[in-house]
């Protein structure tokens, strides 16, 4: 994936969120999945009707993929959004040793599980989860437990490996499972 993000940049001097869109293709659906729950988790996630606003996105890109499409569909003004092919060069390289890494711990086992159905039984599942935010946004660090476990399912669709997305799985149910108790 990488690598075809290096390319973009020798199309044009920026590269604009729909180039990078367009390039991820149906894998698209996962920096997103894993970045707004990452936000929730950090600190600013404190911040009131933050982790609502997150959810709504959230429920916005997983129903795209529980309707099935082929990429994520973002507004024109978003899409335009762009920034230099330098800049993007320059973060590829510093994000290339952590996705060795991960190429290392997370290899496509059990492929089946990240195409197909599954991709909307998860899809389903993040908006599930998306949906315990608002009223556990009432506890502070409440919304941490199901934000986790949709960053977990955007891990698992990026990657497509099929034995994350069952760990996902079960952060899932642990999630519900922590919420009920908080409630």
């Amino acid at each position: 994936m990488l690598d075809q993000l290096r390319n973009l940049p020798s199309k044009a001097d920026t590269v604009s969120l729909s180039d990078v869109v367009e390039a991820l293709g149906n894998r698209s659906y996962g920096p997103f999945l894993i970045l707004l729950p990452l936000i929730d988790i950090s600190p600013v996630g404190v911040v009131p009707g933050l982790p609502t606003l997150l959810a709504v996105l959230i429920i916005l890109v997983a129903g795209q993929l529980l309707l099935g499409r082929k990429h994520l569909w973002l507004p024109s003004f978003v899409q335009r959004r762009s920034i230099s092919a330098d800049r993007v060069a320059k973060a590829i390289e510093k994000i290339r040793p952590i996705a060795k890494r991960m190429d290392h711990w997370f290899h496509g086992r059990i492929p089946m599980l990240t195409s197909g159905p599954f991709v909307r039984v998860a899809a389903g599942a993040i908006i599930l989860m998306a949906l315990t935010v608002p009223p556990l946004e009432l506890l502070p660090l409440a919304t941490t437990a199901p934000m986790g476990a949709i960053a977990a399912f955007g891990l698992a669709l990026l990657v497509r490996d099929g034995l994350l997305m069952v760990a996902a799985i079960l952060l899932a149910i642990a999630a519900v499972a922590v919420g009920l108790s908080l409630i």
